[in-house]
């Protein structure tokens, strides 16, 4: 069995949106101190990726609801719920041409990501490794 560092198996961490923006620093404060003990590169890899992830569900997404981190010994998900039915896009933004590689970031960084429908909407979702290699 592999040795886990920092956060548990069983560990979960929500966070509300409720539709209403956040301060981006206190999810970012809330997800820092849920993975403590993860090594600090992906700390910072796992903000970037959520900060991502709960941009886009405000800027795409109709009405954000709320963000899920999900740990086991190897790998952190990242699920962020909206409700918007649309698709997101690699690489393109409605929001005009210097926008849209936020995606490109995530699937980058993470060993895979996609969406899950709902009924109402959809939750778009990363995994990231908690080691590189």
């Amino acid at each position: 069995m592999g040795e886990s560092h920092g956060l548990p198996l069983s560990d979960s961490l929500v966070i509300g949106l409720d539709g209403v923006a956040p301060a981006l620093s206190d999810v970012r404060r809330k997800t820092a101190a849920f993975v403590d003990g993860l090594d600090e590169d992906k700390v910072g890899d796992l903000l970037l990726v959520v900060t991502e992830l709960v941009s886009n569900a405000y800027d795409h997404g109709l009405r954000a609801l709320e963000v899920r981190l999900t740990g086991d010994a190897d790998t952190v998900r990242i699920e962020v719920d909206d409700e918007s039915p649309d698709r997101p896009v690699l690489g393109r933004s409605r929001l005009g041409a210097t926008r849209g590689n936020g995606l490109r970031m995530v699937q980058t960084l993470c060993v895979d990501w996609g969406v899950t429908w709902r009924d109402k909407g959809k939750t778009v979702w990363a995994v990231m490794a908690r080691e590189d290699g």
